[in-house]
C-alpha cells in the first residue's frame, strides 16, 4: 500500500476513534487522538491522495469535519465552529457544495449555541450559498432546523434572523 493511502486510513481511523473517545466520555484521550489525527496532515504533505478519499474532498477539509465532531460532542462549541469552518474553507471552491454547506450549518450552530446569533446567521447566509443548486434531504433538513433555531430571535425582532428566515422560506419553496 503506497505511504499516502495507508496515510489516509490511519488518519481516518484515528478521526473516528477520537470521537467514539469523546462519545464515551474519555475527554484527555479523545483530544489527544484529534491531535494526532492533525499531526498526520503535516507528516506526509503533498502526497498523491487516492481516489477514494476523495469522496470526503481534501483530507485536510475531512480531518477538520472530524475534529469538530470530536469537540462537539465534547461541548467545545468555539473549538468545533473553528474546525467546522476550517473544514468549509479547505475544500475547493465550486465543488463538494453539499459538504461546505453542511459543514457551515454545523459551525454556525455551534456558534448559536454560544449566543453569537449575528455570528451564526452571517455562517447560516454562506451555508445558503452554498446550497444554491443542492437538492438533498440533508441540506432541506437543515434549512429547516435553522429555522426552528431562529424562531425565537425572530419573535424577539432580531433582524438579521428575520431575513436569513425569509432567505430560508425561498429556498425551502424552490427545492
Amino acid at each position: 500500500m503506497p505511504r499516502a493511502e495507508s496515510t489516509l486510513r490511519l488518519n481516518r481511523f484515528r478521526v473516528v476513534h477520537a470521537h467514539t473517545l469523546a462519545k464515551a466520555g474519555k475527554r484527555t484521550a479523545a483530544l489527544a487522538e484529534a491531535e494526532r489525527a492533525s499531526a498526520l496532515l503535516t507528516d506526509a504533505p503533498g502526497d498523491e491522495v487516492p481516489f477514494w478519499a476523495l469522496a470526503w474532498g481534501p483530507p485536510d477539509a475531512s480531518v477538520y469535519s472530524g475534529n469538530a465532531k470530536v469537540y462537539e460532542t465534547l461541548g467545545d462549541h468555539r473549538t468545533a465552529a473553528e474546525q467546522y469552518g476550517r473544514a468549509a474553507v479547505a475544500r475547493p471552491a465550486g465543488t463538494y457544495a453539499r459538504i461546505v454547506a453542511l459543514d457551515l450549518v454545523a459551525g454556525a450552530e455551534m456558534q448559536l449555541k454560544r449566543g453569537q446569533i449575528e455570528q451564526a446567521c452571517a455562517t447560516w447566509y454562506r451555508a445558503l450559498d452554498h446550497m444554491n443548486g443542492v437538492r438533498s434531504v440533508r441540506t432541506r433538513k437543515a434549512v429547516t432546523r435553522m429555522r426552528g433555531d431562529l424562531a425565537r430571535f425572530r419573535a424577539r425582532g432580531v433582524r438579521s434572523a428575520a431575513e436569513l428566515d425569509e432567505r430560508a422560506i425561498d429556498f425551502l419553496a424552490a427545492i
